[in-house]
């Protein structure tokens, strides 16, 4: 028999391991156990059964009953009673969804959630195994929401949950950066993502402003995911993704409600949410009603679950403005304390609001607006102009209205902007003004508190060029211009956000800390109605004081020109037509200016372009830079392919028409800090087209979470068009994604400069130790284009330079390279260098190019053959001449008649020797003889009969001189002819 545990027993007592020896038993109490079902069955029925609590033992558990059926469920308010299986309504101070549960509490992860780093593609695990590298990568519970990670890990939110029923799952979001990638979706017990998740990529938000975010559910097992990844390659930080108020719903019933949050009560039963407590209230966890501060020493912020005492009053707690100006011309300098007032005046080292009232000349009017002896500003009407300082006038004949915006002075905040707070935590700054005027400056407001948003927007409906400038059909159409400065002791950023056709918002450009008075432009590219956002914050930290109150960024002057609702503060010159007409003005045809004689249009002269931003006069048309000509509408210059170039008194003309296709290099691979894989894609149009941008990259970051981009949309500003551009590429494999990714597509070159043999064009230098020296004596051809878009980084823009390189070894569209010093492309991030080699980039083929080659004479005909030069350093041009024939006598003929000549000139040489041997040896036996006879008779006169003439002699003879001279010379003696006479 079962007996009942008296009091003293070690079971009563909790000592469990006395209480097996005894053998009383006891029965459950109801707090020993809960009620749960069982799982459906296939009919639908399931079970209501009792679970004994864990660490209790005890008997007597109530027996099981039939349950609800599966797809009961109760309303918003009540919770199921499951002792009665009936539906009660939920008290003071709780709330209930019926079938779902809501997530608004983040001071600490919630029960059931998780954390799961991940990193190139592979499962890092809890964040005490995790290696250093995603040591600290989680998303972190920040009080009303929850962050993601900043880094470059790959992060997963986890949540499981069993439906009983289809339902769906909700939630608010902040994603604002598109460096990071923002998925939400849903698996299944066995890991597989369900169909409802086809559409993972969740879009981006405006600055400020939360988002929201819904999916159905399937009944059963669902596994939620919310999966961020930071694309970090060497830039600053992203901007994290912030998640709230997660609702699922489809639980088919809780048998609980769930108390308010602090700062929150609830004053009726059956409440299905918990309303704010008002400022200078408070209240804790499960609260009916909300408590007021004990005294006015005491403040508290609306949602507060604790009151703060007030701080004594300093100088962050007021601020200056300027009232409009009054009939006499002055405005009033006013001081006001932020507002909610949260200091003390009456403590000792509190400080007193300076006394109001002060009176100041007011500004002038902006140009474009005027007076008119009133308190305020109006704009000019339609065909007049001002300067600010004097009456709107019409417009001389012959001129027109130069429309835009220029505000530079400060008295009151013009009309087409306006100004707010916000604060992705709380509502503090809610309604409050986040910029002030300051007379020669707007400057940022006091807000809530040192993280909101002080936003300031000018919303401008358009853009279109003046009557006299539609001939220049440049991409411009307008552009605004600010000058600025930053004062900061902390971490403040300052950006710089364009929305084109309230589509989204993206940044443009942002500025940190301190920055001294500069002056940022944003160029126009086409006819959109757009709003500009300047959104300033002190710090990012979550703040909730005012530490960096003088922290501050002014604004000193906003221009925006060809404004479509514009006014004018001048009139520029325009074209007139016919007598007929009159004096109104009309557009010039595209490449014509405006004659300043006759105010008519002229087309350009050849090889020049037409200025964007001005067409008055011949010096609006602009040279075209070297190697370059002008297109049909003189928008701008470009190369047809063709260039020309005298060296050494030979010409070489290149022809890189086979080039003019887009071409690509993809550089690397380089590794962030933390070892993520990508690689610098650029794309290069070289000549042709027209002047026409076809080199095209694209961000597919935005391709993969913005789904309702219509296929050649002037929405798409996602791909952008230029001479040279680069993208940066994640392959597949470095983030588990499906496709390799493409961010940070930007414009390297949207100008065309000129194409010279020249390394210097335009401040841009081509060093010589740059690339590897050419092996050839052909020169290289250099292309120059540049950025007309300036950055922080690059104040004068970016420039290109393109080093063709004949190659004949590279066939085809040849190989693209960067310097080996600048693996980037860039050593500075401004000036990118390429080198292109092909035998595409060899001049063209000449006459010097080849020699001739002449065969022997066969047969009476002779071959004349021409081959290139080796190596051969051209590519078309001229062809190689035809073989040459040509009639020739054989050499057979000629070399018998020389035989023969030589044959007879040695016979006759031979018979003049002995001839002329034969005489002189006459001669020299006669001399002997007569010097004989002159010895032996010594001074006595030869006889007659010695010296006489013998029979058979001639009477005269030559007398030769013989001093043994050799056969050539007895020739030559004998040739003289001299004659001795005895």
């Amino acid at each position: 028999p079962q007996v009942i545990c008296p009091p003293w027993h070690p079971k009563v007592l909790g000592l469990q391991e006395l209480a097996l020896t005894k053998a009383c038993f006891c029965d459950c109490l109801q707090k020993d156990y809960h009620f749960e079902y069982t799982e459906c069955d296939s009919s639908g029925s399931r079970w209501r059964v009792a679970i004994p609590n864990s660490a209790v033992d005890c008997s007597g558990l109530p027996d099981p009953v039939r349950g609800k059926e599966c797809t009961f469920s109760c309303a918003s308010g009540e919770y199921l009673e499951m002792k009665n299986q009936v539906c009660s309504k939920c008290g003071e101070g709780t709330y209930s969804l019926g079938s779902g549960i809501k997530f608004d509490e983040w001071d600490e992860l919630p029960a059931g959630f998780s954390n799961i780093a991940t990193f190139m593609d592979t499962v890092v695990g809890p964040s005490d195994s995790r290696p250093d590298g995603c040591n600290n990568s989680s998303w972190i519970p920040r009080g009303n929401y929850i962050e993601s990670n900043r880094d470059d890990c790959t992060v997963s939110l986890i949540y499981a949950v069993h439906l009983k029923k289809s339902g769906y799952v909700f939630f608010e979001y902040q994603y604002v950066d598109n460096n990071i990638f923002f998925e939400f979706f849903i698996q299944n017990d066995q890991c597989q993502e369900m169909d409802t998740t086809t559409d993972k990529w969740v879009k981006l938000t405006d600055n400020g402003e939360w988002g929201s975010h819904s999916v159905m559910l399937k009944s059963g097992t669902n596994i939620l995911y919310w999966r961020t990844t930071g694309i970090l390659m060497g830039s600053k930080a992203v901007k994290p993704v912030l998640v709230k108020n997660i609702t699922i719903e489809g639980v088919a019933y809780t048998s609980e409600c769930f108390p308010c949050k602090p700062g929150t009560f609830s004053n009726k039963p059956g409440s299905f949410n918990c309303q704010v407590c008002p400022r200078n209230t408070y209240s804790e966890k499960g609260a009916k009603e909300c408590i007021r501060c004990k005294d006015d020493s005491q403040f508290s912020e609306e949602g507060s679950s604790e009151c703060t005492e007030r701080p004594p009053c300093t100088t962050k707690d007021y601020f200056q403005i300027h009232t409009p100006c009054d009939e006499e011309g002055k405005t009033q300098i006013m001081y006001k304390w932020i507002e909610p007032k949260i200091c003390r005046e009456d403590l000792t080292d509190a400080i007193r609001l300076p006394p109001s009232g002060e009176k100041k000349d007011c500004p002038p009017c902006n140009p474009g607006f005027y007076n008119n002896g009133s308190s305020s500003c109006h704009p000019c009407l339609p065909g007049t102009f001002s300067d600010g300082t004097k009456e709107c006038r019409p417009c001389p004949a012959g001129t027109e209205p130069a429309l835009g915006f220029e505000y530079k002075w400060w008295n009151v905040l013009p009309d087409n902007m306006k100004t707010s707070c916000f604060n992705v935590g709380n509502s503090k700054c809610d309604g409050m003004n986040g910029w002030e005027v300051a007379g020669d400056h707007i400057q940022s407001g006091a807000g809530g508190s040192d993280n909101d948003y002080l936003i300031l927007n000018l919303h401008i409906p358009g853009f279109k060029p003046p009557t006299s400038m539609t001939g220049a059909t440049g991409s411009e159409l307008g552009r605004i211009t600010f000058v600025f400065e930053t004062l900061c002791s902390a971490d403040c950023v300052l950006y710089f956000m364009v929305d084109i056709n309230r589509k989204s918002t993206n940044v443009v450009e942002s500025w940190g800390g301190t920055k001294e008075k500069q002056a940022y432009t944003h160029i126009i590219f086409k006819n959109a109605t757009f709003t500009f956002t300047w959104a300033f914050q002190r710090t990012n930290q979550g703040q909730d004081n005012r530490r960096f109150i003088n922290d501050m960024v002014k604004i000193y002057s906003i221009t925006a020109t060809n404004a479509v609702d514009g006014v004018a503060s001048s009139c520029r010159a325009c074209a007139l037509g016919s007598e007929q007409s009159g004096s109104s003005c009309v557009p010039c045809p595209p490449g014509h200016y405006i004659e300043k004689e006759t105010n008519q249009c002229k087309e350009c002269p050849p090889d020049t372009y037409l200025s964007i931003h001005q067409v008055y006069g011949k010096e609006a048309c602009i040279p075209c830079g070297p190697g370059s000509k002008n297109n049909q509408d003189h928008s701008v210059c470009y190369s047809d392919c063709f260039f020309y170039h005298e060296k050494e008194n030979q010409s070489l003309h290149y022809d890189f028409s086979n080039l003019s296709s887009v071409g690509s290099l993809m550089n690397g691979p380089s590794f962030t800090s933390k070892g993520t894989k990508y690689f610098h894609f650029f794309n290069i149009s070289l000549c042709g087209h027209e002047g026409k941008k076809m080199a095209l990259c694209t961000n597919n970051i935005t391709d993969f979470t913005v789904k309702e981009i219509v296929a050649g949309s002037d929405d798409y500003t996602n791909l952008v068009g230029a001479f040279v551009c680069q993208s940066t590429i994640i392959p597949s494999e470095s983030k588990g994604f499906r496709a390799a990714l493409s961010s940070q597509s930007i414009i390297l070159a949207d100008t065309f400069l000129g194409v010279t043999v020249e390394t210097t064009l335009q401040n841009i230098n081509i060093k010589e130790d740059m690339f590897p020296v050419p092996t050839s004596q052909i020169p290289d051809v250099h292309f120059f284009y540049k950025s007309s878009t300036a950055t922080t980084s690059c104040i004068n823009g970016r420039s290109t330079a393109v080093k063709m390189r004949c190659n004949p070894t590279k066939s085809g569209a040849g190989v693209i390279s960067v310097p080996s010093k600048c693996p980037a492309g860039t050593c500075d991030g401004c000036t990118f260098y390429f080198l292109w080699e092909s035998a595409e980039a060899c001049p063209l083929c000449t006459e010097h190019d080849f020699h001739e080659i002449e065969g022997a004479c066969k047969r009476g005909f002779q071959e004349t053959l021409y081959v290139w030069n080796e190596p051969k350093w051209c590519i078309k041009g001229i062809s190689l001449p035809e073989k040459k024939l040509a009639t020739c006598e054989t050499v057979d003929f000629w070399l018998k008649v020389g035989a023969g000549v030589g044959a007879f000139t040695a016979v006759l040489l031979v018979a003049l020797t002995c001839y002329f041997w034969k005489k002189n040896q006459k001669l020299e036996y006669k001399y002997s003889k007569l010097v004989m006879t002159t010895n032996s008779k010594e001074c006595e006169l030869p006889a007659a009969d010695s010296c006489a003439i013998m029979e058979g002699e001639d009477n005269e003879e030559e007398v030769v001189y013989s001093n043994k001279q050799s056969l050539l010379g007895k020739l030559k003696s004998l040739a003289t002819k001299v004659r001795v006479e005895f």
